[in-house]
């Protein structure tokens, strides 16, 4: 039989909020977010694929459906996870100037040492040799125009001229930038003349 439509409908359930229910929740975000930053702190390498939803409930002691509630999707869980290292190292991105962009630097450098994540090494012998060339060559041209400076200082301008002059900084110019090659590599020769003239200049890289 069809409800009168004089019938009372039920009443909506309302969802149970109060401070207390709100701080719960943003005290088990800050768990799972906890969790998920100690895993990739582990992680051997930068390959974040192991950071799951299952991984995260585990370590963070709660249930994958828990999980679920504050994350949709994995990327959701990762881009929070990457503001949450952020923020662990001081790090912020909005408004960044140019006079902040060494301090940042510093910070996200010291930040390094707390993940145990290997650096990238090349073990092939040929290149592995010619590498060594290439440092060589670059420590002597150095020496040759900052011969009164230490060993650490002509180092560090040697170190700076290589990461410069390698393919991976023209490639991330190139691909990430979209940058063409040309303008690729005059940006390249630029940055490599202005540290030659702080060279030559006696300027060593310290602050």
């Amino acid at each position: 039989m069809p409800a009168s439509p004089d019938a009372a409908a039920p009443p909506e359930r309302r969802r149970y909020d109060s401070p207390v229910r709100r701080r719960q929740v943003a005290e088990t975000r800050d768990r799972i977010l906890g969790a998920a930053s100690a895993l990739v702190h582990e992680f051997a390498s930068w390959d974040w694929r192991g950071l799951t939803f299952r991984a995260v409930a585990e370590r963070a002691g709660v249930s994958e459906r828990t999980v679920y509630r504050h994350f949709t999707t994995e990327r959701e869980l990762r881009d929070a996870v990457m503001r949450r290292l952020e923020e662990e190292a001081g790090v912020s991105y909005a408004g960044l100037a140019l006079d902040e962009l060494a301090d940042v630097t510093t910070l996200v450098f010291s930040a390094r040492g707390s993940f145990a994540a290997s650096p990238i090494v090349v073990d092939d012998p040929t290149f592995v040799a010619e590498d060594q060339l290439r440092r060589d060559a670059l420590r002597d041209a150095v020496a040759a125009v900052a011969a009164d400076w230490s060993d650490t200082d002509r180092d560090q301008a040697a170190g700076l001229l290589d990461v410069l002059w390698s393919v991976p900084s023209f490639e991330r110019l190139v691909t990430q930038w979209g940058l063409g090659t040309e303008d690729a590599t005059d940006t390249i020769t630029w940055a490599l003349e202005l540290v030659v003239a702080a060279i030559r200049a006696g300027q060593p890289p310290r602050r």
